[in-house]
């Protein structure tokens, strides 16, 4: 398999997450790519016509796209547990999952806003839309912190890499004075090698 890669993005960091916990590095060949959101690459396009990463190309040269599709797909191939099978845990991990992307979405928005979009047409009143709602998570994972728990599956690998990135783009953002609980439970679920082995790095 061919997976379209990058080390910045928080939706292919997921997707290298679960190839760590499933065993399946030796499966998985990575294709760097530099994505934007105007400058679009044409060999990407190809295999998705979004021009986003994640995607990943199987053996038999079908593509899949979409972090949430590309895991869970290798949850199957790998008969792990990332997604727990069935039940309220299901549930909850996927209702995890839904909000880490959704708080992603936000600041991804934020980022393009203050580093892709040209300064004369740059909206003020937008960025600060798009950080109340990651606001809103993060108070919303601060009460669901003590259920968390230390198991990595697809909704706390979320959340790990949702928090990881506003650390990684958005040092300024001081958001762990306010959630304390969620702060100590990302400090420890940082602990796992997979989280350790692929902590974001700008694109070179």
């Amino acid at each position: 398999m061919q997976l379209f890669d990058s080390t910045s993005s928080p939706f292919v960091r997921k997707v290298n997450i679960a190839i760590h916990e499933l065993g399946l590095e030796s499966r998985v060949e990575r294709l760097s790519q530099n994505a934007h959101p105007v400058q679009r690459d044409e060999n990407l396009v190809r295999f998705n016509p979004l021009g986003q990463v994640p995607a990943l190309v199987l053996d038999d040269d079908s593509v899949l796209c979409d972090s949430r599709v590309i895991c869970e797909y290798l949850d199957q191939l790998g008969e792990g547990c990332i997604f727990p099978r069935q039940g309220p845990a299901r549930w909850k991990a996927l209702a995890w999952q839904s909000l880490a992307d959704g708080l992603l979405d936000a600041a991804i928005l934020m980022r393009y806003e203050a580093n892709a979009r040209p300064p004369q047409y740059r909206w003020a009143g937008w960025e600060a839309a798009q950080w109340a709602k990651v606001e809103s998570v993060l108070q919303s994972l601060e009460r669901a912190a003590p259920a968390l728990g230390e198991r990595l599956h697809i909704g706390t690998l979320s959340i790990a890499c949702a928090l990881g990135y506003l650390d990684f783009r958005f040092p300024e953002r001081v958001w762990r004075p306010e959630h304390s609980a969620l702060a100590d439970w990302f400090t420890r679920i940082s602990l796992h090698p997979s989280i350790q082995a692929t902590q974001p790095r700008p694109r070179t």
